[in-house]
């Protein structure tokens, strides 16, 4: 492994609450954890900076919710900025049982629990060779965490924004319902804009875009593929600018 040359030094990788309940309706599979952090473990070894951004719509949807149940949605957003903490801490205890060190920043203050998000420092331990879990969000409401993903890879610099999905990539239609759908394997940013395409959110493509921050959308349920990615294999599609 450590004969391999990474094409990234640095990375922010996007995972949904959704991946890390497994099969289960709500909450995390222990299983699902070891498998993310073992992944993650892997580009390490290739000495890859790792920053990640984790979702919570395994705990708490914000917007769902707001609706369900009549709440105020800045209340609701805040409660899902939450639950992505709950995430965080997880994947830091597996990630630590591994032998990785992490450091989880939040976005909003909860120094008991975890560090404030503070740019340099974040940056300062990614050099040392910690992971780093970006947890709550942006600290506001009304924002996704794909748009905190790019806020956060933007902000230290990653050389490509890793979007874990459930799916191997982009399709022209949806492959769970139409069996000729066709897989794209490069995409620019103004084509997902234009024909909506469920990337990311088109807050988070505009900002991936306007700062040329590539976007690779691929299947982190198959054992193997960061590592694919990070030594330049092609996998998944790859949204950026031709």
């Amino acid at each position: 492994m450590s004969m391999q040359t990474p094409k990234y030094k640095r990375i922010l990788l996007k995972i949904s609450g959704e991946f890390l309940s497994g099969n289960r309706e709500f909450g995390l599979d222990p299983e699902r954890l070891e498998f993310v952090c073992k992944e993650v473990k892997s580009i390490r070894e290739l000495n890859v900076e790792v920053a990640i951004v984790v979702g919570g719509g395994n705990i708490w949807r914000g917007k769902e919710a707001a609706e369900e149940i009549s709440m105020e949605r800045t209340s609701a957003d805040q409660i899902g900025m939450l639950a992505t903490v709950i995430n965080a801490l997880a994947l830091q205890s597996v990630l630590e049982r591994e032998g990785v060190y992490t450091r989880v920043q939040t976005a909003i203050e909860m120094k008991e629990v975890a560090e404030p998000y503070i740019r340099r420092r974040a940056v300062r331990h990614l050099e040392k060779g910690r992971v780093v879990i970006f947890a709550a969000g942006t600290g506001n409401p009304y924002f996704t965490t794909d748009t905190a993903a790019t806020l956060r890879g933007l902000e230290i610099n990653a050389d490509a924004l890793l979007k874990a999905t459930k799916v191997d990539g982009v399709y022209d239609a949806d492959p769970m319902i139409d069996s000729g759908a066709n897989k794209i394997n490069e995409l620019e940013y103004i084509d997902v804009l234009t024909n909506r395409l469920k990337v990311m959110d088109s807050t988070a493509v505009s900002l991936c875009m306007d700062n040329k921050l590539p976007i690779i959308v691929f299947n982190i349920g198959e054992a193997g593929n960061i590592m694919k990615i990070i030594t330049g294999e092609k996998i998944g599609t790859t949204v950026r600018d031709k």
